[in-house]
């Protein structure tokens, strides 16, 4: 049997997500009934991203919105993943998803997580 590279569309861009892992967690109240909300970070996935740049155009209108946007991810695409999810990277920066965009015209099917930084630095993560 000869050997078949797989399928991919014509004209699509592969993506290599070799910057780093990201470890997705879904967060849920921890606290019994009637008592002050904790969150509860629930694990989700682990998946390698590639860094994207984050452009002025996103940066100034996370700025009218009053978010500080921090990083932009491309990461494989999974079900799931929404915002206010948390992001945890590799050096241990907690980050909260504001924006899942999927990605047209690159090959695995992508999506881009912007992220604001959670905590201050020297705090500690998830």
């Amino acid at each position: 049997m000869s050997w078949k590279a797989p399928y991919r569309p014509r004209g699509e861009i592969t993506q290599a997500y070799n910057d780093g892992v990201v470890e997705l967690y879904a967060v849920s109240d921890g606290a019994r009934p009637g008592y002050q909300p904790v969150e509860k970070p629930t694990f989700k996935a682990r998946l390698r991203y590639e860094e994207r740049t984050l452009g002025i155009q996103r940066a100034y209108l996370a700025k009218q919105a009053q978010a500080e946007v921090e990083r932009v991810l491309r990461t494989p695409r999974i079900r799931g993943v929404g915002a206010r999810d948390i992001a945890v990277t590799e050096d241990g920066r907690t980050y909260r998803i504001d924006l899942v965009q999927s990605t047209d015209g690159v090959f695995p099917p992508s999506m881009d997580l912007t992220l604001i930084r959670l905590e201050q630095d020297g705090e500690g993560g998830v």
